[in-house]
């Protein structure tokens, strides 16, 4: 047995029609019975870097009792022109954040996930303290357990006042060891109130990338190594319909 934990978070491969582009972390939310994945804006569309992808691949696992068993799953990002996926602002700008919504019957029939829901959403910001120790889901770089499919974790800790917007923005930092591919990685907490249940974490936010100081000295100083989360409430936003 695994934790289910591990079955939250999807390798992403983004393409421009055939053409291999860039490695990052989703992970899987559910409203209402409507699945979504989550990563982070940035692995769908970059205009600064000049990344614009046209689909992503998802990688699934295709038999509970043999996680060597999976397979690649195809998901446009476009339709009629317009992108699949929601994304959102608020005061500061743009949010780091991106969902799509996926066709359950476009899966394998088999497929094993793992959800997060809304009720994995912390409801009291206070039980997050400064210090908590929380993990980070992903594939560092690509890496993974090739064999069984599955991510690693990073261990963290939360490294601003939670529930406070980091210099007006909408995250939180993370004190941890990260990557490129990590982007879009579930940043969870465990909940010791929940234990027993099939995922007893808290999702606390979804991680977008290193936060570094423009005036770095890059010859005598190293990087902070901290990271932004941003808040996960804004999956509740995210997940809603859009208007027919």
């Amino acid at each position: 047995m695994i934790d289910t934990l591990l079955l939250t978070a999807t390798r992403i491969a983004t393409f421009e029609h055939d053409r291999p582009l860039t490695h990052a972390t989703g992970f899987f939310f559910e409203v209402e019975e409507r699945l979504y994945l989550v990563t982070s804006r940035h692995v769908l569309i970059d205009e600064p870097s000049m990344h614009f992808p046209n689909r992503i691949q998802i990688e699934l696992h295709t038999q509970a009792a043999d996680l060597a068993r999976s397979a690649q799953h195809s998901v446009m990002l476009y339709e009629d022109g317009k992108s699949r996926w929601q994304q959102g602002t608020d005061a500061a700008g743009e949010i780091d954040v991106a969902v799509l919504e996926l066709d359950r019957a476009e899966l394998p029939p088999s497929a094993v996930i793992a959800a997060f829901t809304p009720a994995h959403l912390p409801s009291d910001e206070r039980a997050v303290e400064v210090g908590s120790s929380v993990l980070i889901l992903g594939f560092p770089l690509g890496f993974h357990d090739t064999l069984h499919h599955l991510p690693v974790v990073r261990q963290s800790v939360v490294a601003s006042a939670y529930g406070m917007r980091f210099q007006g923005q909408g995250f939180f930092l993370t004190d941890a060891r990260t990557h490129r591919g990590t982007s879009g990685a579930p940043v969870v907490m465990r909940d010791h109130d929940a234990d027993g249940e099939p995922l007893p974490w808290l999702l606390l936010g979804v991680h977008s990338g290193t936060l570094d100081m423009g005036e770095r000295d890059l010859t005598k100083d190293e990087s902070l190594g901290l990271n932004c989360t941003w808040y996960a409430d804004i999956l509740l936003t995210l997940s809603k319909r859009r208007p027919a």
